[in-house]
């Protein structure tokens, strides 16, 4: 995994912009508390990305669990972390007013914790399937899995919307799929 540069940066200017331009006193707490939170481990990491990233080799087989807890709220880079907490400033806004702040929170604990477990899960499976143990060595990092999660919900509370993907009008049932094909196409890392 590649280090990344700390500090201020150009996708970090930006996310903080689009705070301020929402505004402090219209994110709630727990949105807050999370934008807060990446961009704090983005700003301070607990350790190099190499130490927190997810994976099978470290996680099951040498038995560093912490990495279920450290990798969703770590980053590779600047863009990065602005485009998932773009996207959870959003998500967050539209969902932790629909559910309250406790039951929000509690959600985004289960989903750090379980998008873990299913990468892993999922990386042992194309293991198995396509007989290539390199899937045991994909690391990775960062909020999408908890993104995901939390776009699949939001379509439950609000359905028959209709989403842009691409310029093209899908429906927000679907589009979360065509989502997740797109942005492994245009950045399979």
């Amino acid at each position: 995994m590649e280090r990344r540069q700390r500090g201020v940066s150009a996708g970090l200017l930006l996310l903080l912009y689009q705070i301020s331009q929402v505004g402090l006193q219209n994110i709630p707490s727990v949105t807050l508390g999370v934008l807060v939170l990446n961009i704090f481990l983005f700003l301070n990491p607990v350790r190099p990305l190499s130490e927190v990233c997810l994976s099978v080799n470290e996680a099951v087989h040498r038995k560093n669990w912490q990495r279920l807890l450290l990798a969703p709220f770590h980053h590779a880079d600047d863009w990065h972390l602005y485009y998932n907490m773009i996207s959870m400033l959003w998500k967050g806004i539209m969902l932790e007013r629909k559910l309250k702040s406790i039951w929000f929170a509690y959600i985004i604990a289960v989903f750090s914790l379980l998008i873990g477990v299913v990468y892993m899960v999922l990386e042992l499976l194309l293991v198995i399937i396509l007989d290539d143990p390199s899937y045991e060595m994909n690391c990775g990092v960062g909020f999408s899995g908890v993104l995901f999660a939390l776009k699949v919900l939001n379509n439950h509370y609000n359905p028959g919307r209709v989403s842009s993907v691409f310029g093209l009008p899908i429906s927000s049932k679907y589009a979360c799929w065509v989502e997740l094909v797109a942005i492994h196409l245009i950045s399979p890392g």
